[in-house]
């Protein structure tokens, strides 16, 4: 007889064994389908957006759950379709009333994109409100968002050192100390919905929209409901995800918008299959736990935090940032449409995708014989022959007292399409020439220098921007000498390496805007981290150049006016030739600095702290001043021969000596004293005159009108 574990296989056995074993089978199936499921299987579940352990429901609970969805029609009120059961209707997608926008600014850039919002919303039918942090108090009315019925929209940039604008800083202290303070709960902030767009420049690395990610973060972490994922706009257009920090921002806000539109339908839909036709009454405990884990620091920074509707969505933004990121291989166009615009307002001609050209003022002043800029009296220039232009609009440093209002875009390095040299030098002189041309025929316009004016034989090289970090700055200033047209260039003093690169120029110009660390950070606000070692370092390398050299200082007062003995020192570092000590000139009005009329220094000012740093230095004496323009020049004394001045240039001269420099591939040098020229007694420091040609007519205003600031 066969059997297995002593069962029987055949005989009388074998039928009974059977026959029960079927039995046992089909009792358990039954049973199964009788009883609750095995809870085991599914150790979690999502519950009204809150992720819970089964194993603390009961089976009373899936009973009254079915109950509730069998009865969900004749709720009258009473916890059916209005109550917040179904797990679809989450809290943050109730019916919103109002959107609040949020901003802290200092350029105006912030309010712009408020008011943009603001229209945006209207068009789609929110309600929107725009508030200025610094008229807002958090403590008392922040807590009253949390109904729900509202979207707080927070609009952030960061300034220096990865800190708020000051109309921002009270409210931010204030979020950030509730965040951390025990006392607050850290459900302070529950059922408030927000979104946050920080505005920065990625090349400020160390504090890029460090405003914006930690206002976003401290919000999340006091349990607000984040409505989309935080925005990050960049300022460097080299590395701003839609090319511009304006598209940055209409790329966020139209995600915005989508979510908000998708909200009123949702809640329209939901209005709409209610028979109960009331609130109803949210029968779930939605308590926020103090004992609620919170993401760390940088966790919420974009692409940290993604909604799980948004899933769907990654397709379509990975395949663009796979197209962008070829585009970066080839590099973006520094001016953007709204650079383009801005610039174009102010009356620039703008050159390919980052070169400029503008007419300056002292070439219009000449033109009319009313006198030349400070150039025609220290160094001989015709100034309505001189081109100011430059192949760079991209600057490392955003002073406080721009020009420019930092409306250019600002890096480090050169991340942008380029155009080849030849097509920028083109352009530049036939967009300067059109400009020269419409004179004709404008009252007060010398014939004589209008024909003159359409023949540049200089040019600035002092815009805006930093055009020495142009790639092939070379070989266009090489391009200009080889037309006869003389090169002034002046570079901010943080590219040494480039300095050291520097074809010869007519001469060279670094701006020392301040002479200590602190007061250099304060003034130019550089983007590098070691800007003070590559200052110091391009100051050096000014000191091995053979052509003629210049340090050019502005002051600004209650800034640098009493900096005059580091002043001194730093011209041991570079030992210049000639050393420009000019007023800051005031631009008018601009939230991008607070700087004011006060701030700007009398003439008289300047000739007193020109003295005290005369005094100071044994190797140079005060040669010149241009009282118009509130500049005076110091020079080296090698330039003073048999007691005259000799600080003009040979402009003929200068040419012969480069184009055998070229021909000879560098080998046959040549210094600043083998081009020098005498200075008229006119132009010397001490001449009634005070700087301005007794060949040009003096012109005095009747009615001041707005000054034209732009000149080189």
């Amino acid at each position: 007889m066969y059997s297995v574990l002593g069962i029987p296989l055949v005989g009388t056995l074998f039928v009974p064994i059977l026959i029960g074993a079927l039995t046992f089978v089909i009792w358990c199936t039954c049973a199964r389908k009788e009883h609750v499921p095995l809870i085991e299987t599914i150790p979690y579940k999502e519950n009204d957006g809150n992720i819970v352990n089964v194993s603390e429901i009961n089976s009373s609970t899936f009973l009254e759950k079915d109950s509730k969805k069998k009865k969900k029609k004749k709720c009258k009120n009473n916890g059916g379709c209005c109550s917040k059961t179904d797990k679809t209707s989450e809290s943050h997608q109730e019916s919103v009333e109002i959107i609040k926008i949020f901003y802290a600014t200092l350029t105006g850039k912030a309010e712009e994109f408020s008011i943009s919002l603001s229209k945006k919303l209207s068009e789609i039918g929110f309600r929107a409100e725009i508030v200025n942090l610094s008229s807002y108090d958090p403590e008392d009315k922040l807590v009253n968002e949390k109904s729900g019925r509202s979207v707080c929209v927070f609009i952030l940039p960061t300034y220096t050192d990865g800190t708020p604008p000051p109309d921002g800083e009270w409210f931010y202290k204030w979020l950030e100390e509730a965040s951390t303070d025990f006392r607050m709960g850290k459900c302070l902030l529950e059922g408030l919905k927000y979104a946050v767009f920080g505005l920065g420049n990625s090349q400020y690395s160390e504090h890029f929209n460090v405003v914006g990610k930690r206002v976003d973060h401290w919000l999340h972490k006091l349990q607000a409901i984040r409505v989309t994922r935080l925005g990050l706009g960049n300022e460097d257009t080299a590395n701003s995800r839609n090319w511009s920090i304006e598209e940055d921002f209409n790329a966020w806000s139209n995600v915005l918008l989508s979510r908000l539109k998708k909200w009123q339908l949702l809640n329209e839909e939901k209005e709409s299959k209610c028979c109960c036709k009331g609130s109803g009454n949210n029968t779930e405990d939605n308590t926020c736990s103090e004992s609620d884990s919170t993401s760390n620091d940088g966790s919420d920074s974009e692409g940290g935090v993604v909604d799980v509707e948004e899933l769907g969505r990654f397709s379509g933004p990975l395949k663009e940032a796979k197209i962008q990121d070829e585009v970066l291989e080839v590099g973006k166009e520094m001016i953007t449409p709204a650079l383009r615009a801005s610039l174009t307002k102010q009356g620039y001609r703008l050159i390919g995708s980052h070169s400029g050209v503008k007419l300056c003022r002292w070439t219009k002043s000449m033109l009319r014989g009313r006198g030349g800029c400070y150039k025609h009296s220290f160094y001989g220039i015709q100034s309505h022959q001189c081109m100011e232009t430059t192949p760079s609009l991209a600057c490392a440093n955003k002073c406080v007292f721009c020009w420019r209002h930092h409306s250019n875009p600002v890096g480090t390095e050169w991340k942008w399409k380029m155009d080849q040299p030849e097509e920028i030098l083109n352009e530049a002189l036939n967009q300067h020439y059109k400009m020269i041309y419409q004179f004709k025929g404008v009252p007060g316009v010398l014939p004589e220098r209008l024909e003159e004016g359409l023949h540049a034989k200089h040019c600035a090289l002092s815009l805006v921007g930093e055009p020495i970090m142009y790639p092939e700055i070379n070989k266009f200033v090489n391009l200009l000498h080889k037309k006869g047209i003389s090169s002034f260039l002046v570079t901010n003093a943080q590219f040494p390496d480039a300095m050291r690169e520097m074809s010869p120029v007519t001469q060279l110009y670094v701006s020392v805007d301040a002479s200590t660390k602190e007061s250099l950070k304060k003034i130019d606000r550089p983007l590098f981290k070691d800007f003070w070692e590559r200052f110091v370092d391009s100051l050096i390398a000014l000191s091995e150049k053979g052509q003629r050299t210049v340090y050019r200082l502005t002051l600004v007062k209650a800034w640098n006016v009493d900096e005059i003995e580091n002043y001194a020192k730093l011209v041991g570092f570079g030992k210049p030739d000639f050393i420009e000590v000019k007023g800051v000139t005031y631009c008018g009005t601009s939230k991008a600095s607070n700087l004011s009329m006060e701030n700007v220094p009398w003439h008289e000012e300047v000739v007193s702290f020109v003295e005290k740093l005369a005094n100071l230095l044994d190797d140079y004496e005060i040669a010149s001043e241009h009282e118009h323009s509130n500049c005076v020049l110091i020079a080296h004394k090698k330039f003073k021969v048999n007691g005259d001045w000799w600080t003009w240039i040979d402009y003929d001269k200068f040419h012969e000596l480069i184009q055998e420099f070229y021909s000879s591939n560098g080998e046959k040098k040549f210094t600043a004293l083998d081009y020098m020229a005498k200075t008229p007694s006119w132009a010397t420091y001490g001449a009634s005159e005070k700087g301005f040609n007794p060949n040009e007519t003096r012109w005095y205003r009747k009615n001041p009108a707005r000054k034209d600031v732009s000149g080189c």
